[in-house]
């Protein structure tokens, strides 16, 4: 076969079909079935018998009898990156667009050792793959043989089954069950180590349509007992909040939590795994939460008194100090792996089971019980909220430079630019990842692609090489960063070979941004090896590779770059430059409290950024003659909202409703502050 070898992707296989162990593709059904045939043959034949199209890969030693097996094969394309690395984010793109497991092959040793980052971020993120590895013959294993490692001990932390194959009697039942593993319970990568004399060696092709693991048993339908407590504590909560986690993607429950939504009024923070399994137009999903979430978003998780977690891990980047998190809220904890519940945070209600059958069990509980939201204050407060306290608000651009381009408002740009029903988009990860968190408005599942869990620089644009061979159909861009892009650039090659018409826009500071703004908030601006020389030249590089390119860098001229690259036939790199200086808010600070945000929009003092450094020279800086690494002013005028004096850097002034605090309002009273009418605002003046 050749690289530009491409077929259409088949329509994903139904969930449910994967939970009850049934093949995927033809199964015993297969032509092959009983026909003789060497070990790789077999092996090829196995993943045609579960429906594979498509493989990504690189070849090797061990592996070169695998690969002159998949020569012969009419249903498999092979997909040549240049790194193996590369080989798996694209298989775990392919995976996060389809819901299909990734497949990926590679040879022994360094081959094997190159895809530990990809199966590590497959893993954190609870993507399927089946990563298939050749291995040295049984005979040499354990002797330092040339090219061998040991990738089945390497990879044990970060896979969630793991084969090395001692026979070909058990090789179609080993790669039957892998698949069954991968796809099934709580998604994730399961390695088949092949040594290279079983795959020389034949046998008699026979592949099982059963799975039979007395050990796994996931479970999928929720505890009825405890779905009715759920119900119970919903229907009496007054400031009910959904915490929606990547569980609500693979799963495929976006409608029955839309529905649940909707008939008890509650509203949603999303985490990055989560995005796009709750419709950014409806209008109770309050988006991101946590470290650079909205601070509405991050009020309600605070203040609410039932915290639902449907399909979510409360990582750290969500919840902040986890002593201070949530202090009020009950939680009910609904995740298919048990291991999570209460790991974190301990759970009032724990559900093990599939997401989409508890929230179908506990619509169907409400609905019996006759059960309406208790009233709508809750909705009410959070929306006024979220008026205040905006991502972006247009009075910004005073303090911006007239000439400097915006990151966040790029962003919007590219959203606006893009069909919502006929795009996915892939991050790599930083500051553009979490811009793109909170600015790119997605409709669907599967249409955001971004490392969350690893955080694994390098992802986003293999992955969308991956993703845009699993759904041709779909327009396919890669927001990313000029540190991030490096990782693995040599994968353009492998977009222009294959006739992938992936997009690229790269927001380019020279620095390696996130980094760099910590060093800058919190290390002294000491920026220790962050920031990058000005090379290469990425539009040049675009042209060696057969991209083509373009770099812009005057605000006027993104909307119309972004409309060059989206109607390009061929695969497309914009480069966009940004400024250093340019941070990702609301932030909260490593170890703090989800409430204590910096960064945050306060449209009731004038629209400005509230408790924020001010760099020296910034607009900002000079309107308020503040030297480098100063308070703004505005965090003093947001003492009177609740926030801390701050006369200076230094200043540990009273909270609201401290003893010395200079305003008279206790910090139980705080709901006043957003529900009393002008009456009421004229009492307490």
């Amino acid at each position: 076969m050749t690289e530009t070898d491409n077929r259409e992707g088949a329509r994903p296989a139904r969930r449910s079909a994967a939970s009850e162990g049934a093949c995927r593709g033809l199964g015993s059904r297969t032509a092959k079935q009983g026909a003789t045939m060497l070990g790789a043959e077999a092996v090829v034949a196995s993943l045609e018998a579960e429906g594979v199209d498509t493989v990504f890969g690189y070849p090797g030693g061990q592996a070169i009898k695998l690969y002159d097996a998949l020569y012969d094969s009419e249903q498999i394309a092979h997909v040549l990156a240049r790194h193996e690395q590369g080989a798996v984010h694209m298989a775990d793109g392919y995976a996060r667009a389809t819901g299909r497991p990734g497949v990926v092959m590679v040879t022994s040793g360094p081959g094997a050792t190159n895809t530990v980052t990809g199966i590590a971020t497959a893993y954190m993120d609870s993507v399927p793959l089946v990563v298939i590895t050749g291995q040295v013959g049984r005979g040499v294993i354990g002797t330092d043989s040339f090219q061998e490692s040991d990738i089945v001990g390497i990879t044990m932390p970060v896979v969630k089954h793991s084969y090395l194959l001692q026979s070909t009697d058990e090789l179609t039942r080993t790669i039957r069950e892998a698949f069954h593993i991968a796809v099934t319970g709580r998604p994730g990568p399961v390695l088949i180590d092949i040594p290279s004399d079983v795959a020389g060696e034949e046998m008699v092709f026979e592949y099982p349509d059963d799975v039979s693991l007395p050990s796994y048993k996931p479970t999928y339908r929720g505890n009825a007992k405890q779905i009715r407590t759920a119900c119970r504590l919903l229907e009496e909560a007054e400031q009910p909040l959904l915490y929606v986690g990547g569980g609500v993607v693979s799963s495929g429950a976006t409608e029955e939590l839309v529905a649940l939504m909707d008939a008890m009024q509650v509203p949603a923070v999303v985490t990055l795994m989560g995005k796009g399994g709750v419709p950014a137009s409806h209008p109770l999903n309050l988006g991101p939460v946590g470290m650079h979430g909205a601070k509405y978003s991050n009020m309600a998780m605070t203040e609410a008194d039932l915290i639902i977690a449907a399909g979510a891990r409360f990582s750290d980047r969500v919840t902040g100090r986890v002593s201070e998190f949530a202090p009020n809220a009950k939680i009910v904890h609904i995740d298919i792996d048990p291991a999570e519940i209460g790991k974190i945070r301990d759970a009032d209600v724990p559900i093990v089971g599939d997401l989409k059958g508890v929230l179908a069990g506990m619509l169907e509980c409400l609905a019996k019980a006759g059960a309406a939201p208790r009233d709508d204050q809750w909705v009410a407060d959070i929306a006024a909220w979220r008026e205040r306290y905006p991502f972006y608000h247009p009075n910004m651009a005073v303090n911006e430079e007239e000439d400097e381009i915006v990151p966040e408002l790029v962003i919007a740009e590219l959203g606006r630019q893009l069909d919502p029903d006929a795009s996915i988009v892939t991050t790599e990860v930083g500051q553009h990842q979490m811009w793109a968190h909170q600015f790119l408005h997605r409709e669907r599942p599967r249409t955001f692609l971004s490392s969350g869990g690893l955080g694994t620089m390098g992802f986003g644009f293999p992955a969308a090489i991956g993703a845009a061979v699993a759904r041709p159909e779909a327009a396919v861009v890669c927001i990313a960063g000029d540190g991030s892009f490096q990782m693995n650039s040599q994968e353009m090659a492998t977009a222009a070979i294959n006739g992938v018409p992936v997009k690229v826009m790269i927001l380019d500071n020279r620095c390696l941004g996130m980094v760099h703004q910590w060093q800058k908030l919190f290390y002294g601006r000491r920026y220790s090896q962050t920031l990058l020389a000005p090379v290469p030249d990425f539009v040049k590089l675009a042209e060696a590779y057969g991209w083509e390119g373009e770099r812009v860098e005057a605000p006027g001229e993104v909307a119309g770059a972004i409309a060059r690259m989206l109607a390009a036939p061929g695969p497309y790199l914009l480069d966009v430059a940004i400024s250093p200086e340019q941070n990702v808010y609301p932030m909260v600070a490593p170890g703090a409290a989800l409430d204590n945000v910096m960064g945050a929009i306060d449209v009731a003092v004038g629209a400005v950024r509230t408790d924020v450094p001010a760099a020296s020279g910034s607009p900002r800086a000079r309107t308020a003659g503040a030297p480098a690494g100063a308070t703004s002013p505005c965090a003093k005028i947001d003492a009177q909202f609740g926030g801390r004096w701050e006369v200076d850097p230094q200043d540990t002034g009273a909270r609201l409703g401290q003893d010395g605090s200079t305003v008279d309002v206790r910090p139980e009273d705080w709901k006043t502050l957003f529900r009393a009418g002008d009456e009421g605002k004229e009492d307490r003046r």
